[in-house]
């Protein structure tokens, strides 16, 4: 079968329609609010930056006290952020900067880091809600 190029670039089109209209196939959590078991809080008893869920969309970080989440994708353009020694986030992408708490230091992004809220269920473990981007 010969496909001349106005009926490829036509069916690439519809193709690509299709699968972003609603109800098309969707093989990732992304776009959805999920929770994400981040194991034993027990894990996290040391100030830092967490970065394993960094592929998920957030870092742990404990300071003190206080443990929370933080999205690891920039506002900017969606790029995985880097956490670094200083406990500030960078965007490898276009050089965005955020400190400790997620606040923008240096754009292109326009916005904070979103913080996630989380809990823990009965055996201990921390749940993170991720919200959707």
């Amino acid at each position: 079968m010969h496909v001349n190029r106005r009926t490829f670039l036509f069916l690439g089109a519809a193709f690509a329609a299709g699968c972003a209209a609603p109800g098309g196939a969707d093989f990732s959590a992304a776009g959805r609010e999920h929770v994400v078991n981040a194991g034993p809080a027990g894990q996290y008893l040391a100030d830092g930056v967490y970065a394993r869920y960094r592929d998920l969309g957030f870092f742990i970080v404990r300071r003190g006290a206080s443990l929370f989440a933080i999205s690891s994708i920039c506002t900017h353009r969606n790029c995985k952020l880097n956490a670094q020694k200083d406990k500030t986030f960078l965007c490898p992408c276009h050089g965005s900067t955020f400190d400790a708490d997620g606040k923008l230091t240096q754009g292109p992004a326009r916005r904070n880091l979103p913080m996630y809220a989380i809990s823990t269920d009965d055996r201990g473990d921390l749940l993170v809600k991720v919200s959707a981007t």
